[in-house]
């Protein structure tokens, strides 16, 4: 969508045919939201229904912090549209932009010169095999990228995934958006969504997989009666799954090489990590957005193509760095860090300073405005946390 407003030739070519659903926690922080306000869907993603959400309960491990992030450009609300108004209101979007989309088709293989690619080769359906040549090649195919295999791009940063999830979706719950880790090992996260009902996931660390396989709906409703015995009450009172679970084993988290001779990549394809934050969407925005600015760069001779895709990669780690790092360290589901433990406990007795973490973690609110010293001291004094419980530096 983005190269083809520039006037750029674009096809698109997809697997899938829209409407699809897809695995994803729908969950758009206000940083994602920013990006489709700007590229000015926002508003179709609202025409749908999709509930506008304004409170967030988000607790770890007893640590509650309910409130919401304040306002930024408008935008008061998070939104967690299902894949189904998602995806085709992007496709749609992209097509008006210009950009040729192509639907159920499947990617064999790669076309190369001298090492570079030069364009892609499948099928449409059952019809025969054809070939497009292109002079940069984006494989936005997720974390089973063919795009990435047929390069040999190599993973790096990896840590190792911590858990799995299940979800589905209810009605008869009117719960809103909560957030929640408990003191075993387990999550559960509830957002509306769209057609009246409710998103549930669970996540629960990889050694209670097989247990937990061997009756998933008691496994499920488990989680709710151990995180939230009130809420688990509720749900077995209440709750009417409308829809089969859908599990998520998650790979590791990781970095790919995003770029080369002739191809880069985005999204999962070039960078995953645990769903447990719910960043995936918005990261794909951003450094969707990142990426087409580079390869315009690229296309009208303003810089060498490689050294745009370079710039992108380098500017993807940088700026991502933070959220890889929070998320797989609360992952885990386990103890906070003695700084994290500190921070946000001191941040829970304080409805500015919970906004403000919720900003944080929508996104919206850059690190240093918490962490700097003379943050962290504002924080430390306003909660009246003592001089020898205060912790000023993450790495203890």
């Amino acid at each position: 969508m983005l190269l083809a407003r520039q006037g750029h030739r674009v096809l698109v070519v997809d697997r899938a045919s829209f409407p699809s659903d897809a695995v994803s926690t729908h969950y758009i922080h206000q940083a994602g939201l920013l990006r489709l306000q700007e590229w000015g869907l926002l508003d179709e993603i609202i025409a749908a229904k999709t509930p506008a959400l304004r409170k967030m309960n988000y607790s770890y491990r007893g640590i509650d912090l309910n409130g919401f992030a304040d306002p930024v450009d408008g935008i008061d609300a998070v939104y967690c549209p299902r894949r189904t108004v998602l995806d085709e209101i992007l496709v749609n979007a992209a097509r008006r932009a210009g950009a040729e989309v192509l639907e159920g088709f499947t990617v064999s293989d790669l076309t190369f010169t001298d090492g570079r690619v030069t364009g892609i080769r499948g099928r449409e359906g059952d019809g025969p095999e054809r070939e497009f040549r292109a002079t940069v090649v984006i494989g936005a195919d997720g974390f089973h990228s063919t795009v990435a295999k047929r390069v040999g791009a190599e993973l790096y940063n990896v840590r190792p995934a911590a858990g799995f999830i299940y979800y589905s979706y209810y009605s008869g719950l009117d719960w809103g958006l909560h957030h929640k880790t408990g003191f075993n090992e387990k999550w559960f996260g509830t957002w509306p969504t769209n057609d009246g009902v409710s998103m549930l996931a669970v996540i629960c660390t990889r050694r209670q997989l097989k247990e937990f396989r061997q009756d998933v709906e008691a496994g499920f409703q488990g989680v709710f009666d151990d995180v939230s015995p009130e809420m688990g009450v509720q749900l077995r009172d209440q709750g009417r799954r409308e829809e089969d679970f859908k599990p998520m084993r998650y790979p590791d988290n990781y970095y790919r090489r995003a770029y080369g001779p002739g191809w880069a990549l985005v999204g999962d394809a070039g960078y995953h990590k645990d769903p447990y934050t719910g960043w995936g969407i918005t990261d794909a925005f951003l450094h969707g957005e990142l990426l087409a600015e580079r390869v315009h760069q690229g296309l009208t001779g303003e810089r060498p193509m490689d050294e745009a895709l370079a710039e992108y990669n380098k500017l993807r780690d940088e700026e991502s760095a933070g959220v890889y790092d929070f998320t797989t360290t609360l992952g885990e589901l386990t103890e906070l860090p003695p700084f994290f433990q500190a921070t946000m406990s001191a941040m829970s007795a304080s409805q500015e300073w919970t906004n403000k973490m919720l900003g944080l973690i929508g996104g919206v609110v850059p690190d240093y405005e918490i962490y700097a010293p003379d943050a962290l001291e504002r924080l430390y004094d306003e909660a009246g946390v003592p001089q020898e419980q205060r912790i000023y530096d993450p790495a203890g």
